[in-house]
């Protein structure tokens, strides 16, 4: 009886670490990447895991002038990793409150591809590796009752 405790007992904690997540499930986005958005070019760099984060930054341009700065720091949580976005006017001017973040749980991960949720269920985000050399970040929203995403930031690796 004890045996089939202690093995159903491993069972638990290996479906549950796997449904929560860990910051290697977004190691891949580490490295420095260029697209382009809103018809300017847009940067974004993601420094590799240390300890419980993934600390992140994007740079968005056009005609040669900064329209938005964005942090992005992934944390390690009891419950899986979590995201933390900030965004900045030219300035460094805050658009969210000083004490606020948008804030996205982990729903589930795959080979270099993770799903997160904002807190209010409103937001879905995929971030994903495609091939050595490209980065997609897609923004996904309820349309009948399923998830739809789109394409909204894709990246190539800056070499």
């Amino acid at each position: 009886m004890n045996r089939l405790f202690f093995i159903l007992a491993f069972f638990v904690s290996i479906t549950t670490q796997a449904q929560t997540g860990s910051l290697s499930d977004v190691a891949f986005m580490e490295g420095r990447w260029r697209g382009t958005f809103n018809g300017g070019p847009i940067e974004a760099s993601w420094i590799a895991p240390v300890g419980d984060n993934l600390t992140g930054f994007m740079r968005m341009m056009k005609d040669n002038k900064v329209t938005m700065y964005e942090m992005l720091i992934f944390e390690q949580t009891e419950q899986g990793p979590i995201v933390l976005v900030k965004h900045f006017k030219p300035g460094l001017v805050g658009q969210e409150e000083k004490d606020k973040s948008d804030r996205y749980k982990f729903i589930e991960a795959g080979k270099e591809k993770a799903l997160f949720e904002k807190e209010d269920g409103s937001i879905r985000i995929i971030y994903e590796k495609r091939g050595k050399d490209q980065l997609a970040i897609q923004r996904g929203n309820q349309k009948d009752g399923k998830w739809a995403f789109a394409d909204l930031f894709v990246f190539n690796r800056v070499k």
